[in-house]
C-alpha cells in the first residue's frame, strides 16, 4: 500500500494533523524550557501525566481531558513550592519523576488494566486519535501559541534573568506559572502523537538543533518551530510507509535534524571571516533620567531584551544602560 493509499484514511490523517500540531506547539514552549536549563521538565510533567491517565482509567473517563488538568496540578504545585524556597527544582522533578508513574501504574492496576494498556500513552499511538482529540488538541494548542508568541518578550525576560525581570516590575511568579501550565498542557496534548516518555525529546531537540542555526532568540523560535513541524510531519509519514512506531521515528528524525544542523553551524563558523577586533564598536550609553526605573515594556531585540522609556529602547549593561 502507498503513502497516498495510507493518507486516504481517516485515521491517517487525523495522525498527521495531530503530529503537525505537536511537532509546532513542543518547541514554541520547548525554547522557554531549555532557556531557563529546564530540560528536564518535559520528562517530569510527562510521568504526572501518566498519574492522569491512570486516574480516567479508573472512574471511566477521557484520557485526555482528565491527564491535563492532573498535569496542571502538579505543575503549579511544584513550582509553587520552587518559588517558596521549599523545594529544590530538581527535587520537585524528582518527585514528579516517580510519583507520576508510580501513581499511574497504581490506578491503572485498580482498574484492572495493565501496563499494556498505557503503553499507548507511554510511548505514543497516532492511530487511536479521535475526532474529538482533534478538536480539544486544536482548540486549547491555539491558546497555548498565541500565549507563547504573545508573551515572548516577557517570558524570554523572566528566563533570562529574573531578578532583573522583577526589577522592572514584570509579574515574575505569574508569568512562571504560565510558563509550567503551557509546558503541562503541551506535554500532554503529544502524549498520543511522540508518547509522556519522549515527548520531552521533542520539546528540547529540535530547539537545539536551531540554536546551531540561528543567532537570536527570535530566530530560534521560528526555526525550532519549522523543524518541529517538518519533524511532526515527516516522521509519521516514514513510519506509515516503513510500519515503525510513529513516537521512536519522530524522535529519531529530530536528533537526525539535528546532527545535520551541527554539521551546517560548524561548516558556516569555518568559512566565515574573522571580525577585526582592532576595530572598536560604538557604545552608546543612554542619558541618565529621573525615572531610570520605569522600563516596564519588554521587547525582544536580537539575543536579549530592550526595555522601552520615552521612545527609546534601553538595554540593560552593568549598572547603566545602553542606548539602542
Amino acid at each position: 500500500m502507498t503513502l497516498v493509499d495510507l493518507l486516504s484514511f481517516g485515521f491517517m490523517q487525523r495522525a498527521l494533523v495531530a503530529a503537525l500540531i505537536s511537532g509546532l506547539l513542543c518547541p514554541a514552549v520547548g525554547v522557554y524550557i531549555v532557556q531557563r536549563r529546564l530540560a528536564l521538565l518535559g520528562d517530569g510533567l510527562g510521568h504526572v501525566a501518566i498519574a492522569g491517565v491512570g486516574l480516567a482509567l479508573l472512574v471511566g473517563w477521557a484520557p485526555l481531558p482528565v491527564a491535563i488538568v492532573v498535569c496542571l496540578v502538579g505543575a503549579g504545585g511544584v513550582e509553587w513550592l520552587r518559588q517558596r524556597g521549599k523545594v529544590f527544582a530538581d527535587t520537585g522533578l524528582a518527585i514528579l519523576f516517580y510519583g507520576g508513574i508510580s501513581v499511574g501504574l497504581l490506578l491503572a492496576g485498580l482498574a484492572g488494566q495493565g501496563a499494556g494498556t498505557l503503553s499507548q500513552y507511554l510511548f505514543g499511538s497516532l492511530i487511536t486519535v479521535t475526532r474529538g482529540d482533534i478538536v480539544l488538541i486544536a482548540a486549547l494548542a491555539l491558546v497555548v501559541l498565541v500565549v507563547c508568541l504573545g508573551l515572548a518578550p516577557q517570558l524570554f525576560s523572566v528566563c533570562v534573568d529574573e531578578d532583573f525581570a522583577r526589577t522592572q516590575g514584570l509579574p515574575v511568579a505569574l508569568l512562571n506559572m504560565v510558563m509550567v501550565a503551557m509546558a503541562a498542557i503541551t506535554i500532554t496534548l503529544s502524549m498520543r502523537t511522540v508518547g509522556l516518555l519522549l515527548v520531552s525529546a521533542l520539546m528540547v531537540v529540535p530547539v537545539a538543533a536551531a540554536q546551531n542555526l540561528a543567532t537570536s532568540f527570535r530566530t530560534t523560535l521560528v526555526v525550532s518551530m519549522g523543524v518541529g513541524v517538518i519533524t511532526g510531519g515527516g516522521g509519521v509519514l516514514i513510519s506509515a510507509v516503513a510500519d515503525t512506531p510513529s513516537g521512536p521515528t519522530i524522535v529519531v528524525l529530530a536528533i537526525v535534524l539535528f546532527a545535520l544542523a551541527a554539521v551546517v553551524s560548524a561548516l558556516l563558523r569555518r568559512s566565515a571571516p574573522l571580525a577585526d577586533a582592532t576595530v572598536p564598536r560604538p557604545h552608546l550609553v543612554a542619558e541618565a533620567h529621573a525615572d531610570d526605573d520605569d522600563h516596564t515594556e519588554a521587547v525582544l531585540h536580537g539575543d536579549h531584551v530592550d526595555f522601552l522609556h520615552d521612545g527609546h529602547r534601553h538595554a540593560p549593561h552593568g549598572d547603566h544602560y545602553d542606548e539602542h
